[in-house]
């Protein structure tokens, strides 16, 4: 090799010098990543759902800027200091429940409904338990229906999790018996 490939570049790092990692778009992912820690597509994919959050939030709060303010600094102190935990601790007590690495297989398959049914309280809470009354009239339904649908909604995740499961299991036992060679008598 040349001496040339270990003396280090203009940014300071060894390798090969030269226009390439210093401009174009391969230079800007690149120092992007460096910076951000992941490409292009996953920070406009972030700043798109916070857009997308903070709209949510304006139309449902009715542009009052500071329940807005305070509704998204509770949600991220509540999620943080009180679901993160609670999240740990009970899958924590699934893995403990279950015992043996062979069984834990399955785990992922309830863990999955359970985080998307938890997801699906936490965001429609007050209408689930029916403390608002405002949306009735915009939507014509009684506010029942919201603890009925979230309860269909988390039985078809559990049932499709647990189909899903099925299917993983069926697709292993297929495999072992064509790996496995039959007994010859």
């Amino acid at each position: 090799m040349s001496d040339r490939a270990h003396r280090p570049g203009p940014t300071g790092r060894r390798g090969p010098t030269g226009w390439r990692g210093l401009t174009g778009w391969r230079g800007l992912t690149g120092r992007l990543r460096r910076w951000y820690g992941e490409g292009p597509l996953q920070l406009l994919v972030l700043l798109a759902s916070f857009a997308l959050a903070g709209y949510a939030g304006v139309r449902l709060l009715d542009g009052d800027r500071l329940l807005i303010a305070a509704w998204f600094v509770g949600a991220a102190l509540v999620h943080d200091l009180l679901f993160v935990p609670a999240y740990a601790l009970a899958d924590r007590a699934l893995r403990a429940a279950v015992g043996r690495r062979e069984r834990r297989a399955w785990i992922t398959f309830v863990r999955v409904p359970a985080f998307l049914s938890g997801l699906l309280l936490l965001v429609w809470f007050p209408l689930i338990t029916g403390q608002v009354e405002r949306y009735e009239s915009a939507t014509g339904l009684p506010e029942d229906a919201y603890l009925v649908r979230w309860l269909l909604v988390t039985a078809v995740l559990f049932a499709v999790s647990a189909l899903c499961r099925v299917l993983q299991v069926r697709r292993a036992r297929r495999s072992a018996r064509k790996e496995r060679p039959e007994a010859v008598h």
